[in-house]
C-alpha cells in the first residue's frame, strides 16, 4: 500500500503560504537554530516529506515564529485549520478556497469563521 507523505507544496497549501516561504522557513531555520524547523520524515531524491498528521507540529512551530511587521499576516486560525482539513482530504489549497467562497454565499448569516469551524467538524465526525 502506497503511504502518503506531504512535500514542499502541500505544507505551503495547507498554510496557505508559497513554497518559496517553506524553503525559506527550512533553510532560516536549520536543525541547530533555536527554533529548528520541523524535521521531514523521508527524503527522496532531495524531496522532502512529512506524514500529514505531522501538520499539527508543523503550525505550532510557525506560531512559534516572531511577529511578523505591517501588511498582509496569517490568515485566522480557522482558515488555517480548514485549509489544513481539505488538503488532508484531498483538495488543493484553490479548490478549498472556492469551495469556501461557495459555502459563504450560499450561507452569508454566517462568517467565515463559522463556516470554517463547521466543515472541519464534518471532516472530522
Amino acid at each position: 500500500m502506497t503511504e502518503h507523505y506531504l512535500g514542499v507544496i502541500g505544507i505551503a497549501e495547507a498554510l496557505g503560504v508559497s513554497r518559496h516561504a517553506v524553503h525559506k522557513w527550512r533553510s532560516r531555520y536549520p536543525s541547530d537554530s533555536s527554533h529548528p524547523f520541523p524535521e521531514p520524515d523521508v527524503d527522496i531524491d532531495g524531496a522532502p516529506g512529512w506524514r500529514p498528521p505531522r501538520l499539527d507540529e508543523i503550525v505550532q512551530w510557525r506560531e512559534g515564529l516572531p511577529g511578523r511587521g505591517a501588511g498582509g499576516g496569517r490568515p485566522p486560525a480557522s482558515r488555517q485549520d480548514y485549509l489544513r482539513e481539505a488538503v488532508a482530504h484531498g483538495l488543493t489549497r484553490d479548490e478549498a478556497l472556492r469551495a469556501l467562497d461557495t459555502f459563504a454565499e450560499e450561507f452569508p448569516e454566517m462568517t467565515e469563521a463559522d463556516v470554517c469551524a463547521w466543515l472541519v467538524d464534518h471532516w472530522r465526525s
